[in-house]
């Protein structure tokens, strides 16, 4: 079995400046974290409206890590200028860059930047698709209009362009993915029984499509890890607390979802993971909880590199 590639996400959005961002990055680049990924969100007070812009501040300061998005949301974006902003962090980043992407979920933000929510898998798929032709050097214009037809530069450092990966949530959007032969991305708070069906509708699509299907299996997780039973015992109780009212099963336990324990369970977690799903890319996200010290994640974080570095 091959060596599971680890990344993870920031822990600490007490704010959004570059030494934050940049300190956390450089962290775990030294406990040898494979990628660092940030997602990409409007309107709430820890939004990240423009996830490129803040990895590009990262680029310049980290030399092995990879640089990813979660969530790349095309359909908030003109194909022409979002293919030349991602060639550009590329070349920053020196080939550096994973793009994860994806269409927007929240009927708000799809109707403030005027998106209209039934036509948002459209949207994505002719942004990608012209986003992809302009990387591999064809010409492209956004209407069709043959006069105005435009080559776009630079094109990416990674040849044709960089990974690309799909934020998938929903049937719809798993058969999409599945049929552009692109991996899926999950959302890290579906079980591993949910899983197992998602990777099941995005294989099908892919041999009814008639297309490679991907090799590459990532999935995003809650992790906490400590020697601490008292402190993972908090942690257990206050993420059940704020996920009371959110789990689309009720009959789902806490480790349907998480990776929550000392280190040699967390890597018994994953092993199940890699058993059963093939899992070959793990993304680590934080406890979306309030109340427990950062010092404690900053050691979760730190115990998490040991775990990985076994697998």
């Amino acid at each position: 079995m091959a060596k599971l590639h680890v990344g993870i996400t920031p822990w600490d959005f007490s704010s959004l400046s570059a030494k934050n961002l940049v300190g956390q990055a450089v962290f775990v680049e030294g406990l040898g974290y494979d990628s660092f990924w940030l997602p990409e969100n409007h309107f709430g007070e820890n939004a990240i409206p423009d996830p490129l812009t803040l990895l590009a501040a990262i680029s310049g300061v980290t030399s092995k890590i990879k640089l990813g998005t979660t969530s790349y949301l095309l359909t908030l974006r003109n194909p022409i200028q979002a293919a030349e902003q991602v060639a550009v962090l590329d070349h920053l980043c020196e080939g550096r860059l994973i793009l994860g992407v994806g269409r927007g979920f929240a009927p708000e933000m799809l109707k403030a930047f005027h998106v209209p929510i039934a036509e948002k898998r459209k949207i994505f798929a002719w942004t990608l698709g012209l986003m992809r032709d302009a990387w591999l050097g064809k010409k492209i214009s956004l209407d069709g209009n043959l006069e105005e037809v435009v080559p776009v530069y630079p094109r990416p450092l990674q040849t044709p362009h960089p990974p690309i990966w799909v934020a998938a949530f929903g049937p719809k959007a798993l058969a999409q993915a599945g049929r552009m032969g692109l991996p899926y991305l999950c959302s890290p708070m579906e079980s591993l029984d949910t899983l197992l069906h998602n990777y099941e509708m995005h294989l099908t699509a892919s041999r009814e499509e008639g297309v490679e299907p991907a090799s590459i299996k990532p999935l995003m997780r809650t992790v906490f890890v400590s020697n601490d039973q008292a402190i993972l015992s908090r942690v257990r109780e206050e993420i059940l607390n704020e996920r009371k009212n959110s789990r689309p099963d009720s009959a789902e336990t806490i480790e349907d979802w998480t990776l929550i324990g000392e280190p040699n369970q967390v890597s018994e977690m994953i092993q199940t993971y890699r058993e059963r799903i093939g899992m070959t890319h793990l993304i680590v996200t934080r406890p979306r909880i309030k109340g427990i010290n950062q010092s404690f994640i900053r050691e979760s974080v730190r115990l998490m590199a040991q775990v990985s570095s076994d697998l």
